[in-house]
């Protein structure tokens, strides 16, 4: 069953099975059709997110377990509404003590039937697989060793012991297990297995294998299968050996369950078109959504006031692209030094068994596969050894990349190693080996750099607007045109019309409502910049750094309406994580206490302070575009929610929603409190949301995948403010855009919309308003609020579509 809209909810020890049951009834009322649940199987004790799996055939003891979920499904089932997972297919927890699986490899070494499960390369690490675990070198950490009974325990952690080994001495026991215990800063240089990312405490999971894919699925399967659940979510397919594959099982043996995976698509790159999925988990509608509400030449000159006031280097947060690929240049030569050396060995081996091919020195081979890897686009390409040449894989690798990888060759005739690693990454020496392992994990690793280049460091470098430093955006052209953004749903309702829709996700970096907020200074830049200047002679303390500053002044411009006594406590762990992931003066591996002391200090003083004149400048910046702020949030969400696709909404957010970073967008969900009269909004974000929903519930045929998508025009001096759209001939959504410029030019000023035909329309946002003729003033149907939902009044004796 196609959900008609989905909610979110995070769950953890706080906020358990039997927490979400009792928040069903409010979210019945609310119009969604499923709740859509974060990862529900055996994790690490404790876990506050879920994602690091360590039994893929248990249901979450501490959220209440199976019958926890089960009687969830059936509360929910009586209140209207079903159930999706979010599965986490790519990886585990590498914790021996809490994931059997790891642990008898680790006991049985490459002869366990447990070994097939992950990526571990034996001949890199002399048959042993390295553990990054000590706090320190080995001979610093060797007196916090100590052998009880069958198991090794450092601290909290606990290793099995090989088969008759335990009566060893401990430096003669340590050399005879299947793995090697070492200093944590190792894992960079000589890991040899295959992880999330760059995090060690992750292991990979080769679902690729038929077996191993049974056996991580087969509780999630029977979850399905017998009705408790009714779609999934998947968790970085990226991640995946073949994406492609594994869908098209998981398809088949989930009977076609809809599914959205999390693919995070880079600018024009389409989903691919052979996917067995319903479509993304929508941070490409994301994107989309949040540009219609940014100003391209206020964006523009809001970044030339950055660059004048933060002064960052052209590389380091100065030029969008010149950041991204050093940033890619730090990840892929330091923190995945590893995955790189794994590839280098793999091309070498390949070119040492096929006499055409051999002589490329390994030094060569490495530059050839760094290159090629920092300039992929894209976060991977799509293609299998041996298999079809397709372009999107071709274009991941094109000819400039190849030329500007071959351009760092002193000697001309050596460049050549990149075009062998080049047609080994797309596949194109053939199956089978190594030629293979080359080609998936080529795939893997670039997944891995772009996330953490893009994401995790140059969003926190380049921040002239840090609304649009989200996932799937494009920091460098925030701006989208209407016409950009009706394609895109045009595009949507025809290809993927039950695709998933979000604004806001347990991983964004900001809430949709602190973007939109943000959005608003593409449209003020110069008062902005000199409301920085006066902040900052204000403040009583100084910013370690100007780049610092500006993010952290934009930060609290977004934050403002944090409830009172918050703002310390919510900003500065936010802002610590910023500084830390752009590594440019301290990092969560080589931190620098002085300067982390320096920031807490200036944030404690400046922008999260709760009184003073700091508190009183920007309290008062923000009363005055408090009326483009709304127009902003609410436009951006009845965009979401009345757009194709299926829209995804993160806990708490039908109504106001201030959130950072995790982990201040993943506390425990509070439904509104018991006093509130059933059915009351909390605030006109929540009426607008209900009134949509509601709409979406009761019109399945307007929005559903046989509902179509066609854009409405405006005209008039101020029809470049109105975006509008209709779905199926009987809804139109009318949200304004740039409303700050806007009133600057005067308002609307005779400007009109036009209407699918002349029937009557009536405003589901506003009762007793309705509008016919053709044509509607702008300026009457937004009368009352920046927004409108109009409904076709269909005649009595007549039935509507859906």
């Amino acid at each position: 069953m196609t959900p008609s809209a989905t909610y979110r909810l995070q769950l953890q020890p706080d906020f358990p099975f039997s927490a979400a049951e009792d928040a069903v009834p409010y979210l019945a009322t609310l119009g969604v059709s499923h709740l859509h649940l974060s990862p529900v199987l055996e994790a690490v004790p404790g876990s506050r997110h879920g994602y690091d799996v360590v039994d893929h055939g248990r249901v979450r003891a501490e959220l209440g377990g199976e019958e926890g979920l089960r009687r969830l499904a059936r509360t929910a089932r009586e209140h209207g509404l079903g159930l999706v997972l979010d599965i986490v297919p790519n990886h585990m927890a590498a914790d021996p003590r809490h994931n059997h699986a790891l642990r008898e490899v680790l006991r049985e070494g490459p002869g366990s039937p447990y070994a097939h499960w992950f990526d571990i390369d034996w001949a890199a690490g002399d048959g042993r697989i390295l553990l990054p675990v000590l706090a320190g070198r080995l001979g610093e950490e060797i007196g916090g060793l100590r052998v009880d009974g069958e198991v090794l325990r450092y601290g909290e952690q606990e290793f099995p012991l090989r088969a008759g080994t335990a009566g060893l001495g401990l430096p003669e026991l340590l050399d005879a297990q299947h793995y090697r215990l070492c200093w944590w800063r190792l894992a960079r240089t000589e890991l040899n297995y295959r992880r999330f990312f760059t995090i060690s405490e992750l292991i990979g999971v080769r679902v690729e294998d038929p077996e191993v894919f049974a056996a991580t699925h087969a509780k999630i399967l029977e979850l399905v299968r017998d009705g408790t659940v009714e779609g999934l979510r998947i968790d970085h397919p990226d991640g995946l050996a073949d994406p492609a594959a594994y869908l098209e099982r998981l398809s088949e043996a989930s009977g076609g369950a809809w599914t959205v995976v999390e693919k995070i698509l880079t600018g024009p790159e389409p989903l691919p078109a052979g996917w067995a999925v319903a479509g993304t988990t929508g941070y490409d509608a994301l994107h989309r959504i949040d540009g219609l509400f940014v100003d391209p030449l206020g964006a523009a000159e809001l970044l030339g006031h950055y660059r004048e006031s933060a002064s960052p280097a052209g590389d380091r947060g100065g030029y969008w692209k010149a950041t991204v690929r050093r940033a890619a240049y730090r990840v892929v030569t330091h923190e995945l030094a590893a995955e790189t050396a794994l590839l280098t060995r793999l091309a070498s081996r390949v070119c040492a068994g096929d006499p055409a091919l051999r002589d490329h020195a390994p030094w060569a081979l490495h530059t050839a596969v760094r290159e090629l890897l920092v300039r992929v686009p894209v976060y991977r390409p799509y293609v299998t050894a041996g298999g079809p040449r397709t372009e999107s894989a071709g274009a991941a690798l094109d000819a400039t990349a190849v030329s500007e990888a071959k351009a760092v060759f002193t000697v001309r005739e050596e460049a050549s190693a990149v075009d062998v690693v080049r047609e080994l990454a797309l596949g194109r020496l053939g199956p089978g080996g190594d030629r293979a392992a080359f080609c998936d994990r080529f795939a893997q690793t670039a997944s891995a750099l772009r996330a953490k280049s893009v994401e995790d460091t140059a969003y926190y470098r380049y921040v002239p607007l840090i609304s649009a430093n989200e996932v799937g955006g494009d920091p460098g052209q925030p701006a989208v045109a209407p016409e950009d953004f009706h394609a895109f749903c045009t595009r949507l309702a025809r290809d993927w019309p039950a695709t998933g829709t979000a604004l806001t996700t347990h991983d964004t970096k900001r809430s949709a409502d602190v973007r939109a907020a943000v959005a608003v200074l593409s449209e003020c830049p110069g008062q902005w910049s000199r409301l920085v200047a006066e902040l900052a002679r204000t403040a009583p303390a100084a910013a370690p750094d100007p780049q610092l500053a500006w993010q952290a002044w934009q930060t609290a411009f977004g934050c403002v309406g944090f409830p009172a006594g918050e703002q310390a406590a919510r900003l500065e762990p936010a802002l610590l994580k910023a500084v830390r992931e752009s590594g440019l003066f301290t990092s969560w591996t080589e931190p620098d206490p002085g300067y982390e002391r320096a920031v807490s200090d200036f944030v404690a003083a400046g922008p999260a302070a709760a009184t003073g004149p700091v508190r009183a400048l920007l309290e008062g910046f923000a009363g005055t575009l408090a009326p483009q702020v709304r127009a902003n949030v609410l436009g951006a969400a009845l965009v979401q929610l009345t757009m194709p696709g299926v829209p995804d909404l993160y806990q708490g957010t039908e109504r106001a929603y201030l959130a950072l970073v995790d982990p201040d967008n993943r506390r425990p969900f509070r439904r509104p409190s018991p006093d509130t009269p059933s059915g009351t909004p909390s605030d006109e974000k929540e009426a607008l949301t209900v009134a949509a929903l509601r709409l979406r519930r009761e019109r399945p045929g307007v929005f559903g995948e046989s509902g179509t998508y066609a854009p409405l025009s405006a005209s008039g001096p101020a029809a470049r403010h109105c975006v509008a759209f209709c779905r199926s001939g009987e809804v139109v959504t009318a949200v304004t855009r740039l409303s700050l410029q806007l009133a600057r030019a005067g308002g609307w000023r005779g400007t009109e919309l036009t209407l699918p035909d002349d029937g009557v329309w009536r405003d589901l946002l506003a009762p007793g308003r309705e509008f016919s003729g053709g044509t509607a003033a702008v300026a009457e149907l937004f009368a009352e609020r920046p927004v409108a939902l109009l409904s076709r009044v269909v005649p009595e004796g007549t039935a509507g579509p859906g």
